[in-house]
């Protein structure tokens, strides 16, 4: 009887664990975004076949967006020391006004991220915007402050989320940006592997 309970108790855990659900499918969706480098991306289906950890950010975010990006910068790390290839990173801005190709690449550069796999994007603000609502995402413009130097800067209230889409642009599991658990977003990109 121990050994029974044991066996179901095993296979309900390994289940539950590779168990991702279907959220939300983008495949039939395109966006037209461009990266860091100025160079045009189809979204999703330039990641057709990979699996993408995608963060939702805006650079002059104080607090939740640094975190979030820190955290996918962990797990980019995770996945190259277990050797898993076939994962690409995209932060999407949602403040295309300020993020503009070289700021997000600056971004990038100041918090020595690899962009070897990791893709920043801007665009329009209505294809954003699309994106954004279908997949949930919320953002909302907040208060604004003003630079020494005059430049005022624009805050938003928004979803924290990296989103774990799979290799047929499937979104599989939503997780907190700030608060990610980098060992459960590891453990599905290998699930889908």
């Amino acid at each position: 009887m121990k050994k029974i309970l044991l066996l179901t108790g095993l296979s309900l855990f390994v289940w539950g664990c590779n168990n991702l659900e279907v959220i939300e499918d983008l495949s039939d969706d395109q966006y037209k975004f461009i990266n860091q480098d100025s160079s045009a991306v189809n979204f999703p289906e330039k990641y057709k076949g990979k699996i993408v950890v995608m963060g939702f950010i805006f650079t002059n975010c104080p607090d939740i967006c640094p975190l979030t990006t820190n955290n996918m910068r962990l797990i980019q790390e995770r996945v190259k020391e277990e050797g898993i290839e076939n994962v690409q990173f995209v932060s999407l801005s949602f403040d295309p006004d300020f993020d503009t190709p070289a700021i997000l690449k600056k971004y990038a550069e100041l918090r020595s991220l690899d962009l070897s796999n990791w893709e920043f994007l801007t665009g329009d603000i209505d294809d954003i915007h699309s994106l954004l609502k279908t997949v949930q995402v919320f953002a909302v413009k907040g208060d604004s402050s003003v630079t020494p130097k005059g430049n005022v800067i624009q805050y938003y209230i928004h979803t924290d989320r990296i989103a774990l889409i799979d290799q047929e642009s499937v979104i599989r599991k939503n997780h907190f940006g700030s608060k990610a658990n980098i060992e459960e977003i590891v453990d599905g990109i290998k699930s889908l592997d």
